[in-house]
């Protein structure tokens, strides 16, 4: 099932995206479908042409991102492989949505773009086993996380390079039913694919990452677990636009912008 957050012009809403390729419709919900369930409005269908659809979720608390989860990627960036996932934390003030720009922060020269797959949790867990940890992620969506790469170099830590304002685009939606296993990723410069990977290359599954993350930090509904990016990240520009696109869920498009 895929879950959207979108505008027609007003408050955000959300709706269950349903319909044929081109044709697709939002059934409108009542509510934060991740508190009050899916509970349909009874408005009338919205067609998906005529809504803007909006970052799919915005974390309540925060973005766990994991460095360095494809052994490809971290080869290409000179790094080894850790024995554990590396973490970090992304502000939810970093979030957009699909279409949005984003905007490069100013001193920042070497910005590279990172196509992942992002985990939507669903309900809180905390020290949560392997084995029971599917059972607190709510769904997928697509993310891109975007890496001023200079900034990660002179800090010795990742908070400003990857938590910069609008440098995790999210979308178009949460797909609730869906197998992470076996997913194709691929990332698009300006229409060229830059990033061709299959979730199966992962060091480290969705299941041990939820387990993982969980340990240190309490997980709540809404929180976003970013996966990792295989090999292929470069350098975007301003003028240019980078679309993410995942088996089973859809494309991430975003321009990049200099303000």
């Amino acid at each position: 099932m895929r879950i959207a957050r979108y505008t027609t012009g007003e408050d955000p809403a959300y709706g269950i995206v349903t319909g044929e390729a081109g044709e697709e419709v939002l059934l409108p919900l009542k509510g934060d479908p991740l508190y009050v369930g899916l509970v349909p409005s009874g408005e009338a269908p919205v067609p998906l042409d005529d809504a803007r659809l909006l970052a799919p979720v915005i974390p309540r608390s925060k973005v766990v991102g994991i460095g360095r989860n494809y052994a490809e990627h971290a080869r290409e960036l000179g790094h080894e492989v850790p024995a554990e996932p590396l973490m970090f934390l992304v502000p939810n003030t970093a979030v957009c949505g699909p279409g949005d720009p984003v905007v490069l922060p100013r001193g920042a020269q070497e910005i590279h773009y990172e196509g992942e797959l992002a985990v939507v949790i669903g309900k809180i867990c905390k020290d949560v086993r392997a084995e029971a940890a599917m059972e607190c992620v709510w769904g997928y969506t697509c993310a891109n996380d975007v890496s001023a790469r200079d900034w990660q170099r002179s800090d010795g830590q990742w908070a400003r390079a990857k938590g910069f304002d609008t440098s995790c685009p999210l979308g178009p939606w949460i797909e609730t039913e869906l197998d992470p296993a076996g997913l194709r990723i691929r990332t698009r410069l300006d229409g060229e694919v830059v990033q061709d990977g299959v979730t199966s290359d992962m060091i480290h599954g969705v299941a041990a990452l939820v387990a993982y993350a969980s340990s240190a930090f309490t997980l709540l509904p809404g929180d976003v677990i970013l996966t990792g990016t295989p090999a292929g990240v470069g350098p975007v520009a301003a003028g240019q636009r980078v679309e993410v696109e995942i088996d089973g869920i859809g494309t991430l498009s975003n321009p990049f912008v200099r303000r």
